[in-house]
């Protein structure tokens, strides 16, 4: 049964960056990194940020206190194990928000618990129990939903609605689905249960992103993201992907400040050591670079004509490169950069030296390169 838009039309963004996120391998951010993070997450105007897991102790609950003492407007959740122990830390720390995480499936019982289905059941359901009676709302975390029997799962959840959980969180901790298979997964247990969901996607078959706005097209109103795309192996979806598509592919609204999604890639990035892939969607630098000379000339006559969005929504810019796949419309608007009006004749001259330059050095030239070109041809007449 279809389910789309039961719960909400506007995505709500929970952002992991600081528990998910750090969890990369060789991913560590600083009590002062995790704090700005948080700063910059809330003024962008997430919903709820994860702020990380206060069984941890030490610095990681040292960085959660203080992230609760800002008094951010999102609402800050910490990460709990199904042991009353953790969600004492979480209330210790000021937090009005846990997680609190299961696995679901067989082989993560079996094998890495090497516990029962019912042991599953009876401490769900009483940690959920104790973190409610603390006052505290709750996010169910289904860890690997994805290769659950759904039998199973609907008994999960509906032993995780009846013990007060606010929320499942829906984990395709392995990344194994395609969005079909999320978006039948979500309504089936929409339909069955009606607890509301949050989908939490890995990016383990490049699909995390498809898969978070499958599943928010089958009813889920919540979308947990990493800036991005941060997380273990191939990382989660990518806050950056998920709001933008939700604005410009779904047609939703987004409550989300865009303009600064470019400066939050970029502090992530640094305080991660993660560089941001050159074609990394939405904030990658190619995202508004161009060479190619057709989409240089159809960009002059109407930018929309190759860009959805115009680069300043997101506090970018457009770029202009002159390589082997330019044309003359290209190199004379480069030039116009430079406060230089090529007449046809000389950029025609310049457009042949510098493709073969191009060539040569395998890459897009640079403006000095291009300038140097400029005066070799003028100076030759």
């Amino acid at each position: 049964m279809e389910t789309t838009g039961q719960f909400s039309k506007e995505g709500k963004i929970v952002d992991t960056t600081l528990r998910d996120g750090e969890q990369t391998a060789g991913v560590v951010f600083s009590n002062e990194e995790k704090r700005q993070i948080a700063n910059l997450l809330d003024e962008a105007g997430v919903y709820q940020i994860e702020a990380g897991v206060p069984a941890m102790g030490g610095d990681e609950k040292e960085a959660i206190k203080n992230i609760v003492n800002d008094r951010h407007r999102a609402s800050i959740l910490g990460w709990c194990r199904a042991v009353a122990n953790d969600v004492t830390e979480a209330i210790d720390c000021g937090l009005d928000a846990v997680c609190v995480s299961i696995p679901v499936s067989d082989i993560h019982i079996e094998k890495k618990l090497g516990k029962t289905r019912a042991w599953v059941h009876e401490n769900i359901a009483r940690t959920i129990n104790f973190a409610k009676s603390h006052g505290l709302y709750v996010s169910c975390n289904a860890e690997d939903a994805s290769r659950t029997r759904m039998e199973d799962l609907i008994t999960f959840v509906r032993i995780a609605k009846e013990a007060g959980a606010d929320r499942l969180r829906f984990c395709d901790t392995v990344g194994v689905l395609g969005p079909a298979q999320t978006a039948a997964k979500i309504a089936t247990l929409l339909n069955e249960v009606g607890l509301p969901i949050e989908v939490h996607a890995h990016n383990d078959f490049g699909m995390a992103t498809a898969n978070s706005i499958a599943g928010f097209r089958a009813g889920a109103e919540f979308i947990s993201v990493t800036v991005n795309g941060l997380g273990e192996r191939a990382g989660n979806a990518a806050l950056e992907e998920v709001v933008m598509a939700l604005k410009y592919v779904e047609n939703k609204p987004v409550s989300f400040d865009i303009s600064k999604l470019k400066a939050l890639s970029e502090f992530v990035a640094k305080a991660s050591g993660r560089e941001i892939p050159l074609s990394k969607p939405i904030v990658g630098k190619n995202i508004f670079t161009h060479e190619a000379g057709i989409q240089v000339d159809g960009l002059a006559k109407e930018p929309a004509t190759y860009e959805v969005f115009h680069p300043s929504e997101i506090g970018g810019e457009r770029q202009i490169v002159v390589g082997k796949h330019s044309g003359k419309n290209s190199l004379q608007a480069k030039f116009k950069e430079f406060g230089i009006d090529l007449d046809e004749r000389l950029a025609e001259k310049i457009l042949k030296v510098a493709r073969e330059k191009a060539v040569e050095v395998k890459r897009s030239l640079f403006d000095k390169e291009l300038m140097y070109i400029y005066y070799s041809e003028t100076k030759e007449g």
